[in-house]
């Protein structure tokens, strides 16, 4: 053989070759790359959906933590506003109850002081009638002078 028929053949079988590769091999690699190609940009759109739906989660719960926070406010200013009426009841029944203690007090005050009225009275009158009886020693009419000690006690 001489080295024109060897490279013929080579030729011939790299031209096979060629055509073997390009018909059965090719065909299947492309489709494997294409595969691949797709695998990747779906893992891609998924990343990037999932960036998406990250930030809108973000969103909502930036947004979740804000109307939690003004409910926590109202809440706050409706206990605030509750303590305020609980301490004014509380101030209105505290005045109500002094109030009711003094007026009370000033009831018993005017009982003893009308005690103490009738008790002077009757001590004026026995005095009055101690003094009398020793001016008057000679003429004592009992039915008269009690008649005007009651008169005079009643004028006290």
């Amino acid at each position: 053989m001489s080295l024109t028929v060897t490279m013929i053949a080579q030729a011939i079988m790299f031209f096979v070759f060629i055509f073997l590769c390009a018909k059965f091999i090719w065909p299947w690699l492309m489709r494997q790359i294409e595969a691949r190609q797709k695998t990747i940009a779906d893992g891609l759109a998924a990343a990037e959906r999932g960036r998406q739906d990250l930030e809108q989660a973000s969103k909502q719960t930036a947004q979740m933590l804000a109307q939690t926070r003004q409910q926590a406010q109202e809440i706050i200013g409706q206990a605030d506003r509750r303590a305020a009426q609980l301490l004014e009841e509380a101030k209105v029944m505290a005045r109500t109850e002094g109030e009711r203690l003094v007026a009370g007090a000033k009831a018993e005050i005017q009982q003893e002081v009308s005690r103490a009225k009738e008790a002077l009275r009757t001590q004026v009158a026995a005095l009055a009638v101690a003094g009398a009886e020793q001016i008057l020693k000679r003429e004592v009419d009992a039915k008269a002078h009690a008649e005007m000690l009651r008169g005079v006690q009643s004028q006290l």
